[in-house]
């Protein structure tokens, strides 16, 4: 499904800033793999989204996705196969439109249909009982411009708007720290449904040690700007945060840091 083959990137070369975020990465997933990612700041999470997004490209290495050659696609084409989340709840919609023409625009460009057709009945029905599911009462307010909405509730109709067409690839960026506690366990609650619901194949990167063990089928941890650990099945059922801990140092040869991480977890 996903592929990355020896990715490169460097930033500022050949300055005294010069920083090497992502060193030769390897990577594959296949179809309906949910992986969660966690790592130091600094070690080339948001990075390795950006190549994949396309918010760059990569200096050498190759990502396919689908069996398509997706390394040189430009950014837009690519948001068309690739959802993406990020943190701020502000990110990913018109706070200036409302819930039913930010849908329509983000069903459009999936579907590469123009904004007229979007708006028909069917699709804003379809609209309606897709946000009913997620029990904010946001399926009665879709004339509401999203500006004027919680950042709980911009970010369940920001998961919408990149899964109201089933993506190839969903990329989560900590998509629930910026929320409180009950807001942030609600609207991973409803991620998991959507992906289980569509098989979604998706990455999550998160700083919560307890919730990337328990989250999806697979976990993976990355430093210094390549991956240096990834467990799955009954290995990963069996590890405990303190033994994850342990044996990122083991492969690592550094402890990880732990400012956000271990704050997180509990």
């Amino acid at each position: 499904m996903l592929t990355i083959n020896k990715i490169e990137k460097t930033f500022l070369k050949n300055t005294p800033n010069e920083l090497h975020a992502l060193r030769g990465l390897n990577l594959h997933l296949n179809k309906g793999e949910f992986v969660t990612i966690v790592g130091s700041n600094g070690a080339g999470k948001s990075t390795l989204f950006n190549a994949i997004s396309g918010s760059f490209w990569i200096d050498s290495g190759s990502i396919t996705l689908d069996h398509q050659d997706i390394t040189y696609m430009p950014e837009h084409r690519r948001a068309a196969i690739v959802g993406r989340l990020f943190q701020d709840p502000m990110k990913g919609t018109a706070p200036g439109m409302t819930i039913h023409e930010n849908l329509a625009l983000a069903y459009s460009r999936s579907k590469r249909r123009g904004l007229q057709i979007a708006l028909r009945k069917k699709e804003t029905e379809l609209f309606r009982e897709a946000l009913s599911e997620f029990g904010m009462g946001l399926e009665d307010r879709m004339d509401t411009r999203v500006g004027l909405l919680s950042g709980g509730q911009r970010q369940a109709l920001t998961l919408l708007m990149s899964t109201i067409v089933t993506p190839k690839l969903l990329l989560l960026d900590e998509h629930t720290a910026a929320l409180d506690p009950a807001t942030a366990e609600k609207v991973m609650d409803i991620t998991n449904k959507i992906v289980a619901k569509d098989t979604i194949t998706t990455m999550m990167i998160t700083h919560n040690l307890n919730s990337a063990l328990k989250t999806g089928t697979r976990t993976i941890m990355m430093n210094a700007g390549n991956i240096v650990l990834d467990i799955s099945g009954k290995e990963r059922e069996s590890m405990t945060v303190p033994q994850l801990l342990d044996l990122y140092s083991k492969k690592s040869e550094t402890e990880l840091a732990t400012d956000r991480i271990l704050l997180a977890e509990k």
